[in-house]
């Protein structure tokens, strides 16, 4: 067997679960918080002209993608949750530790993944608060989980884009 693949139990890979965990633990306790502090659709202003804390809940993905879509979605979205963090955990198991970026990354997404999944089990929908805003204009609500899958995909791409071994 190739000393570069790992089993998902590994030492290696479980020690960057911990990341993937405090990430849970972390998005968890945040939109637990957002729900017994704030009202839903009420912005508290943090920042003036750049940050509110804003209650929503989202049935659907990024963006609302399929949020109105009658339900059947939050069964394929847990689903294909689960199966992207399978693979994200294979891939998790083999990669070299001196991947530190990618592993990162790579657990980013995993915490953020299942933070999400959580929400959708427990409530039906993600539980979103942060509410970014520049006058009129709003990016959608997100929480803690949505941004660890992002900076855990920037850390992908910078990975990507970086030195690549040369082929045999």
């Amino acid at each position: 067997m190739n000393n570069s693949i790992h089993s998902v139990g590994s030492v290696r890979t479980s020690g960057w679960l911990w990341w993937s965990l405090l990430v849970v633990l972390l998005d968890q306790l945040t939109k637990y918080w957002a729900s017994n502090q704030l009202q839903l659709h009420q912005p508290v202003p943090v920042i003036a002209d750049f940050l509110n804390w804003t209650l929503m809940h989202n049935a659907g993905a990024a963006f609302s993608f399929l949020a109105h879509a009658g339900g059947w979605q939050r069964g394929f979205f847990i689903t294909l949750s689960f199966a992207i963090t399978l693979v994200l955990l294979v891939w998790l198991s083999r990669t070299p530790p001196t991947k530190k970026g990618l592993c990162f990354g790579l657990s980013g997404i995993i915490g953020g993944a299942m933070g999400n999944v959580i929400d959708r089990i427990v409530y039906g929908h993600v539980i979103d608060f942060i509410d970014i805003y520049y006058q009129s204009w709003h990016w959608p609500a997100f929480n803690l989980a949505d941004s660890a899958i992002t900076f855990g995909v920037v850390f992908l791409l910078i990975d990507s884009l970086g030195k690549q071994e040369p082929s045999d």
